[in-house]
């Protein structure tokens, strides 16, 4: 690569679930091994396969029941959160050795800039090299780089070169983007899914180098901005620098939950939709916000015909008390619920201002009940998360008891 180019990487750690808990466990290092969303029920859904899971046909998202039908002797572990976040921060505190600016992407994903240290440790490969193998002689993990001038390109190069390649490092310069990304279908592109993928072969686009070549006035037309945004990933033009504190700030708080059943009417729905405001406030107190924009959303049963809304509607005036929150999220599902089962859902604050500066209203109860919900608070950082439930948490459609011992919806 040019000198006078910025030097970043993408790396990535190879099925990164599966490798923690083959570090962890040395006795199935030869074994084909899956970490599974509910082992004690073959519909449980597969995280992460290991190499040699993948090579019976393993797939991530498959059922553990198809599987398991793919390879009998399988071992199938159960998903640990918190042990996964402590090494992808163990990771990242290996790559600041060699770099200040390392940016978490994923917890198996961190972006680079080595521009600065090759003075130090050689070449970009070199460079590379040494921090696979400080990965692996800490974690056990192995880890893949892609090389190049921009954080997208650079992920790119990792997907779809440095992951097939015999020792997990591909390089890919600018001069080499109309030879090695641009023959490669668009869907190979970051940013691009499968409905985005539909909709540029609609177009007669089935490379990214057809992309690329696509009058700019064009793509801007059909999608505004963001049509420029594919446009710019696709001509190897990402000018954001790798940010270390990037992620630190917050726009929003949000949560949502993949239901363990078809959920069919408002009363069954009500209660996970209840369960994720109080989560959602919560997290707003601890951190001192309030929200003044409240979103809810869903998702429909159908995963093959996805059905279901996403809305927003601004309030009044700033709140995080659950209550508050509710009546607005009950409101904008009735208003938008077309009736069908559901079997996911969504509710997320922002507009987000600071608890200590607001308006304060003639007979505002908000004082009141903040200082409710801050004990109730206390209570579950004290004792834990279900020390303290709701009524309807406890019927059969609620979900919080069942999720106070897991850490992203997965056991810790």
């Amino acid at each position: 690569m040019k000198t006078d180019e910025r030097i970043v990487m993408l790396g990535d750690c190879q099925s990164f679930y599966a490798s923690v808990e083959k570090a962890d466990h040395p006795q199935y290092e030869h074994r084909p091994l899956v970490v599974a969303g509910d082992p004690e029920r073959r519909s449980g859904i597969v995280l992460a396969a290991c190499p040699k899971a993948k090579q019976y046909g393993i797939t991530t998202a498959e059922t553990l029941g198809t599987a398991l039908a793919k390879c009998r002797d399988l071992v199938v572990m159960r998903p640990r959160m918190e042990r996964y976040i402590q090494v992808s921060m163990q990771i990242t505190d290996i790559m600041k050795q060699f770099t200040d600016l390392v940016e978490p992407y994923s917890i198996d994903e961190q972006h680079l800039d080595v521009t600065g240290s090759l003075s130090l440790f050689g070449d970009p490969i070199s460079l590379a090299r040494k921090i696979q193998e400080e990965i692996r002689s800490w974690t056990g993990v192995y880890s893949r780089f892609g090389i190049s001038y921009n954080k997208a390109v650079s992920k790119m190069a990792c997907d779809n070169f440095a992951k097939k390649n015999a020792d997990g490092i591909f390089v890919l310069p600018k001069e080499m983007l109309p030879e090695k990304l641009w023959p490669l279908p668009i869907r190979s592109m970051f940013m691009v899914g499968s409905r985005m993928e539909r909709h540029f072969q609609r177009m007669g686009i089935r490379t990214i180098g057809q992309l690329a070549a696509t009058p700019l006035s064009r793509l801007r037309q059909r999608w505004g901005v963001n049509g420029e945004v594919l446009w710019r990933i696709a001509n190897g033009i990402d000018p954001s620098p790798v940010s270390p504190g990037s992620h630190q700030g917050e726009k929003s708080v949000g949560h949502e939950m993949t239901l363990p059943r078809d959920y069919y009417t408002l009363q069954e729905i009500a209660v996970p939709l209840l369960e994720l405001t109080e989560l959602v406030c919560r997290r707003c107190r601890d951190k001192g916000y309030m929200g003044g924009v409240v979103s809810v959303g869903c998702r429909g049963a159908d995963f093959d015909h996805p059905t279901g809304f996403f809305r927003q509607i601004k309030l009044g005036d700033p709140t995080n008390i659950t209550n508050q929150v509710y009546q607005t999220v009950m409101g904008l599902f009735r208003r938008h619920w077309d009736g069908e089962p559901i079997r996911k859902v969504g509710v997320t604050l922002s507009g987000l201002v600071r608890d200590d500066e607001y308006q304060l209203l003639l007979f505002d109860e908000r004082p009141k009940y903040q200082a409710l919900e801050k004990a109730t608070d206390e209570i579950k950082r004290k004792y834990g998360e279900s020390a303290i439930l709701r009524a309807v948490s406890l019927t059969a459609p609620g979900q919080a008891r069942d999720r106070a011992g897991k850490i992203g919806g997965h056991y810790r």
